[in-house]
Order: C-alpha cells, then structure tokens, then sequence
C-alpha cells in the first residue's frame, strides 16, 4: 500500500488528485489568467477539493500568470508553500514534484501546479531583440541558432551521423503521436490524419526536421490537484500515486546544444533518470506507458535511450515496428503529445499519464499501472514515474 513518507521520501507518499484543462486551440479568446483559473477550478472539481483549502502552488518561472493573482480569483487560503520551475518544458514535471515534496515535509496539505499559455496567437520568445540576450544564447543565436527547432536540429543531425537514426525514424514518433491524437476528440489534430507522404514531402522548418516533427503551437491551460496518499484515498477520483520524482541538470550543461559535455547525446534526461530510477521500486521494464515529452521528434529516441529503454544509440531503431503505438511495447504519448494534442510546454503528459492509470484515456492501454511522465529533453529537466 501506498506510504506517508517517511525515511522513504516521497515515494507513495502523494497522489494526484484531480486534473483540469480548457480547450486547445490556435487561437483562444480568453487571456491566460482567466484559462489558467478554469484549468484550476475543472481540477479541483474533479478532485472534490474546495479552493479554500489549497495551500500550495507550482507554476513555471515562464508562467505569466503569477500566485498572487490565480490565489484571490480562485479564492486559495493562506498559502504556506509556493514556487516556480524554470527552463520552460523541462519544468513541467518538477511543478508536480515540488508540490509532493512539500507535502511530504508536512509544508503543505493540497497543492495545485499549473500551465496556462498563449503560443498559438502570442509572440515568440526570440522575436523581441530588444531584450540581453542570455550568456548562452550570445554563442549560437548571432551564428544562426536562432529558434529551439534549429538547436535540436544539430542534435538530431548528430544522432543521425554516429548511429545511423533515419527520418523514417521520426516519422514513426510523428505518426504515433497523430495516430492517439486521432483517438482523442480534445485534440488539435483529432481529425487529421497523417501519412508517410505528408511527411516526407512537407517543407523544412530546420533541416534536417520539417513541419510534422514539430509541435504545435497552442492556447490552452492545465492543472493538477495534489493531496497525501491517505487523504487521496477519500478524494473524488481514484488517486494516482507518485511513486518517484527527478530533475537533472548535468554538469557542464550548455543550454539545448550541450556544447560543452563530453558527450553533446547524453543529456539531462540523463541525470534524471538516476534520480528516478534510483528511488523506485520499478525499473524501465515495468513501466506500461510513457508519455515523453515531445516537443520535437529526436527528442523521444534521445529520451528511450536516457530513461533507459533502449542502449545507448538505440533510440531511433526502438520506433520500429510499431513499438510506440498501442500494442507495442512503448505506448507513447496516448493523448496525441505536443506534436498533435497540443503544446502547453509538456503538462498535457501529466494529465494524460493520470488518464492512463484512471483507466479513462481514449486510447487507453490495458491494464495500465505504471507510467512514466517525462519533461524536455534538451534543456534541465524532470520527470515523474507514476502509478495506481
């Protein structure tokens, strides 16, 4: 049975409890506030949790909508524990994971982390040059890295090189990804299919990545709801439980382009998978169902390899045969991901790993106990290995 923490940490020790969204849209008529309060209330509700009694916060440093704002239109209590993630998708995880650390410290009793955006009718963050550029971005933006794509794109061009990764490859998490977004009426791409030939033929957006190995650009919002072990078991829904929780940000980091590890492949999906792995009772081949972050397609054979369900180099080969789809033996991003559900800087996975093990999801894998959650591969990172 699940635990209350203890010399264990925060293994089992907390559940979540409720899940929220709004629509996923290019274009939303509602500021981010106001999506970010709907995602909220919709979890809390579907946790049975009033908002007077939340008591801690998780958001992304990119969060626009900040604590104080979410808390009075809410109508939050006193809050005793709030904080903020950066590195934009690789903070998704660790939004979840700071919240049951807290709880687990006797900090706080229910917390609530959020993601609302405006990507699809809002700027892009390189656009404004009349802002410093970061120390990291003053060596690759001037020289023509200019957009993340272009960054992966150089990783994804190396993997390829030394291991012999193809685009078919890529086509295959493109069209996983499309294939459960077919399945579910709350995606972007519900009702568009996708072939071989789209794929092969449509522009390039950073060479050698095109249009489909790319995510979307969306507005929407999300949260969770979570609560103690004990106190999920009385809740509204049947409670998944935080089984263990990681970031990882490896030495010598570089941004995306990891110039200056020994090994540029080996990222901090990494360091994070130590972590992970190390404070779990489950190992790689226990887990039923991933759901990894994707923001573009070299990241998941880049993340099999880091999260170990494959070799070193492997990553690419692991697509075939229809190993991520239903029935394979990776099921993958079963919502559509950031590729074809939508890109809310990854907390579509999180709610969607907690569909999986509620047995609720629209391509639901049978039987599904264990699921591992993933954040961006590419940049620091986190992740969360859940279970029911």
């Amino acid at each position: 049975m699940p635990g209350t923490g203890g010399a264990q940490g925060v293994k089992d020790a907390t559940a979540i409890a409720g899940i929220g969204q709004t629509p996923f849209a290019k274009r939303l008529p509602e500021d981010e506030r106001t999506l970010a309060c709907r995602a909220v209330l919709a979890a809390l509700d579907d946790a049975g949790i009033d908002p007077g009694e939340v008591d801690a916060v998780a958001s992304y440093t990119m969060e626009d909508t900040d604590e104080v704002e979410l808390a009075k239109a809410v109508g939050f209590g006193d809050l005793t524990f709030f904080s903020k993630v950066g590195y934009g998708g690789g903070g998704s995880c660790a939004t979840v994971a700071h919240l049951a650390a807290a709880i687990t410290a006797g900090q706080a009793t229910v917390g609530v982390a959020w993601r609302s955006r405006k990507r699809g009718s809002g700027p892009r963050p390189w656009t404004n040059t009349a802002v410093q550029l970061p120390t990291p971005a003053q060596w690759t933006r001037p020289y023509g890295l200019l957009r993340p794509v272009d960054e992966i794109a150089m990783l994804a061009r190396r993997h390829m090189h030394e291991y012999g990764t193809t685009r078919d490859h890529l086509f295959n998490v493109a069209l996983a990804c499309r294939n459960r977004a077919n399945q579910n009426p709350a995606a972007v791409m519900y009702d568009r299919p996708l072939t071989r030939e789209m794929y092969m033929s449509s522009r390039w957006i950073s060479e050698p990545l095109c249009l489909f190995d790319n995510c979307l650009e969306t507005d929407g919002a999300l949260a969770c709801v979570v609560v103690s072990a004990e106190r999920a078991r009385d809740c509204r829904r049947r409670p998944v439980y935080i089984h263990s929780a990681a970031q990882g940000l490896p030495a010598q980091h570089h941004g995306m382009v990891n110039y200056w590890t020994d090994d540029p492949l080996t990222g901090p999906a990494w360091a994070a998978a130590r972590h992970l792995w190390k404070h779990a009772d489950l190992t790689p081949e226990d887990v039923d169902v991933a759901q990894i972050y994707d923001a573009f397609t070299p990241l998941i054979p880049l993340s099999l390899e880091g999260y170990g369900f494959c070799g070193r180099g492997e990553g690419g080969a692991f697509t075939e045969g229809g190993a991520l789809e239903t029935g394979g033996r990776l099921p993958l991003n079963t919502g559509g991901g950031g590729l074809s559900e939508a890109y809310v800087h990854g907390f579509n996975l999180i709610t969607e790993g907690v569909r999986q093990l509620r047995g609720t999801s629209t391509a639901q894998v049978p039987d599904a106990a264990t699921c591992l959650v993933t954040a961006g591969e590419g940049v620091p990172t986190s992740a969360l290995l859940l279970r029911n």
